[in-house]
């Protein structure tokens, strides 16, 4: 790519690659939205179900760093259209076979790919893209991350009802091929680079910068899906008016925006918006507690929860991308696998404190995270520069 087109920051292809994290997170949670119809047509209990999205997020976080030390030197297009293969082959064939060890394995095959997946496409689009709007590529690359979650999961769990389970995956896999046949004719090839011991993920562990954004990734991420996960129980919990249906659109309305302003200011304004993200999750919970039963208050939380929600991956990617100059796939493989590990121990945290005490709890255990969140923000004008 010359450097004329680099400068010119690429709008056609970095929306292209917002639609492969678009389907990637929707190939992650899918089954969420359509689990009594795959535990009715699969002979599977509750539990068994929940592995379908478990098992996926463990395979992501478990592969991620070590497959993406082992791939860096291949050639980004062609690994990008390998692992779109792999998407669209166990979405296809998950709707297809009706043995539940099956379905699981192509879960974890689906889990694979998105650990590559995740953080070797937003260093690709750096890689596209001059220095200076490095923090815009991630933001437009995983805007297709929350479009998946406030769009995307509705019209499929939608279409899951009406027409099956097994028509919703296979049609994601058809529309993933799709989307591998536009990337092979439209996306720019980008040979691979060396790994180094300089560049290896236990390098990067040793960077002091480094490990604070780690920390900032398991504090924010533990607090917004603490609650995000259990969000029915919460509504119910508060009686908002127009139910779980309602909360989730203007939580969804929410997330767009703020991933509208993180794409324009990403890159000038990266400390700022990390720190208002952890202050937006504080500030709408604390709405949540004091006024959550007040007519159009708790719409109001869920929106201002819903910006605060919507930048946590590109603010996170693009704080770790900018602490090392070359290998930034390593970088952010670190991070994403830490993204991934901290769903799982929210999902786990959160259950527990359900368990014993009323939805309620998870709110504060959102503010209790995010204020150390906030505060490590205000002070880390290294790690966020």
């Amino acid at each position: 790519m010359t450097e004329q087109v680099k400068r010119m920051f690429p709008w056609l292809i970095m929306m292209l690659m917002s639609s492969v994290t678009f389907v990637g997170i929707l190939s992650e949670l899918m089954p969420s939205g359509v689990l009594p119809l795959m535990m009715d047509d699969l002979n599977i209990s509750e539990v068994q179900a929940g592995n379908l999205v478990g098992y996926y997020a463990i395979a992501s976080a478990i592969f991620a760093i070590p497959l993406i030390a082992m791939t860096m030197q291949v050639n980004r297009k062609y690994l990008l259209l390998i692992l779109l293969s792999g998407f669209a082959v166990s979405n296809i064939f998950a709707g297809l076979v009706h043995d539940y060890s099956v379905v699981i394995a192509l879960r974890v095959i689906g889990g694979i790919c998105a650990g590559v997946m995740w953080p070797m496409i937003a260093a690709y689009g750096m890689r596209l893209t001059d220095k200076q709007h490095h923090g815009k590529a991630i933001a437009v690359i995983m805007a297709g991350n929350t479009l998946g979650i406030s769009i995307g999961m509705p019209i499929m769990t939608s279409i899951g009802y009406d027409y099956g389970w097994r028509a919703e995956f296979i049609g994601l896999g058809g529309f993933i091929l799709l989307i591998g046949l536009i990337s092979l004719i439209a996306l720019p090839s980008t040979p691979g680079e060396k790994l180094t011991k300089s560049s290896s993920p236990f390098a990067l562990l040793k960077i002091p910068a480094v490990l604070i954004v780690l920390l900032l990734t398991l504090l924010g991420v533990v607090a917004h899906y603490g609650v995000y996960v259990y969000i029915t129980s919460l509504v119910d919990e508060i009686n908002l008016a127009g139910g779980i249906e309602s909360a989730l659109f203007i939580f969804g309305v929410g997330s767009l925006i703020s991933v509208l302003l993180a794409i324009k200011f990403t890159d000038k304004y990266l400390r700022e918006l990390t720190i208002a993200m952890f202050a937006l999750l504080i500030v709408s919970m604390v709405f949540i507690l004091m006024l959550g039963k007040t007519f159009g208050m708790a719409h109001v939380a869920f929106f201002m929860w819903g910006l605060s929600f919507g930048p946590l991956v590109t603010l996170l990617q693009a704080a770790v991308s900018r602490q090392v100059s070359k290998a930034k796939d390593v970088a952010t493989s670190v991070q994403s696998s830490v993204f991934n590990l901290s769903i799982m121990i929210a999902s786990s945290a959160a259950g527990l404190l359900l368990g014993f005490y009323s939805p309620m709890s998870l709110v504060y255990f959102a503010i209790a995270l995010a204020i150390p969140g906030m505060v490590i923000s205000i002070f880390s004008k290294k790690a966020l520069a």
